[in-house]
């Protein structure tokens, strides 16, 4: 594990927690149990015979026993022979196999988008089913679900469109957003994701079409963070496009009007917000794919009024930190050393200037936190947008990217000017980090990634970490040819490893969001924490940031497996709950009220996020007429 002695006090502190927690499980036999909420006693339902059949949250199809058929009127409907979930996922895995090629629209359409069909299929069908199939190849078919299939799924939505799946709030729904949370069946929603579609991973303005990526987020939730999928809604807000084709497309499900702005579209998204919380008002809402200009000030907006976060500011944020410190581990160097990396950052949207204001907290923690570390910090960092290199002489520079701008004297020295080009930089810099945000595929060029040569550090690291993979500023292949097996490489979405034939494999990191939104999420909920919390935050970073072990980042590997999802989400969460303690920010959840939960143990704080992770059996189903 990590060197204690080498570490800020505060991060030495949460690593020795993880350890601690890690490395205590036996004592758990000594530790209390708990009764979990998600547990499987009997589901009283309303309704029987087809009508449970054609109903996916309480389906279980062949896998009805013969009491229940008896029960629920079902004898007769199904084939006689009861198959366990096992036997039908095993029948489900061999249909996919052979579907795949069969459900591609055309030669055109990759087999990617034809696994989402089918997955969505049975989404349709058995939510169960589809949890259970999701949760058992997380690691194949996350990027189906999620990045980067959702973004072809998101282009192509009207097409796909053939169940409606969440809530659409729209501009022509003003003034009845209150009365219309309630046309939603689930009395309860813990989890929230709402987009209105302004700015869809890499791909721009979507419009109606980005609910496609509120749904595969929640996705994720269910199946890495154990939310009850009962208890998840995912929200478009529709405003309008400025997509013209969009505009002009016959079959857009959207309105087919230019985007509200300025008040009028504060309006609706006030109106939207007071709606789900009046109903429901211990939800979470995870902000998604919101444009730049209106990302950050919904944030500052709700933040501290209501239990909401920006996945693309903050949670990007988290997933770079924990990687950068990775970084300084693989490079050999003690965690401390992190304010003198030497980053170039290519990118100022929304994700670019969220994850320069966490490094920046970060780099100014470790150095005192006080106003001198501020501006040190700041220093460590070039900023490089479509114009060039940002200073303080670019004109109408953008509010949230002002701190960053370099000043004049600083780039004279080094032989920069504001506008320089993104190798110029990298020429006079030689930074230990090139980070991409960017959304603009192949920026790191060949010329890009030769000037890295003279980096400065023993292995530079380069974050591609742009969605979907066509948007990644490049590829692992090109980042190992020309800069040997030392480099440290990290994407957003999913790459192959590169094998240099020697016994020797380039390690090829996914810096994804999924490994940190259902963490923040879940334990957000289970704590009770009125907000989200910049110290919950930096928490979840830094916990999955010491989930690596010092041979594993020694060999490049700055991520851990996506087959491990669920587990590094437990731990995220109980970090994201021992810190919302320490801030003294719990009220508890359910039947654990805040003072109990601030006695736990950490043993006991991550049983009890064990045990309120929602996992997919089925229930016995028992009929009561209404």
């Amino acid at each position: 594990m990590t060197k204690w002695n080498s570490l800020s006090a505060s991060l030495m502190k949460r690593l020795k927690l993880h350890y601690q927690m890690t490395n205590s499980i036996p004592a758990l036999a000594q530790s209390r149990s708990f009764t979990t909420s998600e547990g499987h006693r009997p589901t009283i339902v309303h309704k029987r015979s087809l009508d449970i059949l054609h109903d996916p949250w309480f389906n279980k199809g062949t896998a009805f026993t013969m009491t229940e058929r008896d029960r629920l009127d079902l004898r007769g409907l199904l084939p006689p022979n009861v198959m366990s979930s096992e036997q039908q996922i095993e029948r489900f895995m061999v249909d996919l196999k052979r579907l795949e090629v069969q459900a591609r629209d055309g030669p055109s359409d990759p087999n990617a988008l034809a696994k989402w069909r089918i997955l969505n299929r049975l989404h349709d069908r058995n939510e169960t089913m589809y949890y259970k199939v999701l949760i058992a190849h997380i690691e194949e078919y996350a990027p189906i679900v999620y990045t980067p299939t959702v973004g072809l799924v998101c282009q192509n939505y009207s097409g796909l469109f053939r169940r409606p799946r969440g809530m659409y709030f729209s501009a022509e729904d003003r003034g009845e957003m209150m009365s219309m949370v309630y046309n939603w069946p689930a009395d309860q929603v813990d989890m929230i994701v709402v987009t209105d579609g302004s700015r869809i991973l890499g791909l721009g303005d979507l419009g109606v079409h980005g609910i496609g990526i509120a749904i595969g987020k929640l996705d994720l939730y269910v199946a890495a963070a154990g939310i009850n999928p009962q208890r998840v809604l995912p929200v478009m807000i529709d405003v309008g496009t400025n997509n013209e084709k969009l505009l002009k497309d016959p079959l857009y499900l959207g309105l087919q009007q230019h985007r509200l702005d300025g008040d009028e579209y504060l309006a609706i998204i006030d109106e939207f917000m007071e709606a789900v919380f009046t109903r429901w008002p211990h939800v979470i809402v995870q902000f998604e794919d919101f444009q730049s200009k209106w990302a950050f000030k919904l944030l500052q907006r709700y933040r501290n009024t209501y239990r909401m976060f920006n996945d693309d500011v903050q949670g990007t944020a988290g997933v770079a930190i924990a990687g950068l410190l990775g970084a300084v581990r693989a490079q050999g160097r003690p965690m401390i050393d992190f304010p003198k990396q030497k980053i170039v950052v290519a990118g100022a949207g929304s994700a670019g200037i969220g994850v320069l204001n966490a490094a920046r907290k970060t780099m100014a923690r470790m150095l005192g936190n006080n106003e001198a570390a501020f501006e040190a910090a700041r220093s460590q960092f070039w900023v490089v947008d479509a114009q060039g290199l940002i200073t303080e002489e670019r004109e109408n520079l953008d509010q949230d990217a002002s701190p960053f701008a370099r000043k004049v004297k600083e780039i004279n020295r080094q032989g920069l000017r504001e506008g320089a080009s993104l190798v110029e930089v990298v020429q006079q810099v030689k930074p230990d980090v090139l980070l991409g945000l960017s959304a603009v595929g192949g920026l790191f060029t060949k010329e890009v990634l030769e000037a890295l040569k003279g980096s400065t550090a023993t292995r530079p690291a380069i974050f591609a970490m742009s969605n979907p993979t066509t948007n990644a500023e490049c590829t692992p292949e090109e980042a190992f040819s020309i800069l040997g097996e030392s480099v440290i490489f990290a994407s957003g979405s999913p790459f192959k490893d590169v094998d240099f034939g020697n016994g020797h494999i380039g390690h090829c990191n996914q810096g994804n969001n999924m490994y940190l939104f259902p963490g923040i999420g879940l334990g957000t909920l289970l704590s009770g924490s009125p907000i989200v919390s910049d110290g919950m935050l930096q928490a979840a970073a830094e916990c999955l940031a010491a989930y690596m072990t010092e041979d594993e980042v020694h060999e490049g590997i700055i991520y851990p497996s996506i087959s491990s999802i669920r587990d590094i989400t437990k731990e995220i969460a109980a970090a994201v709950i021992m810190e919302a303690i320490e801030e003294d920010l719990v009220e508890g959840y359910r039947g654990v009220d805040a003072r109990e939960l601030r006695k736990f143990s950490k043993e006991e704080i991550l049983e009890f996020v064990k045990n309120n992770m929602w996992s997919p059996e089925y229930p016995t189903l028992v009929y009561n007429q209404d």
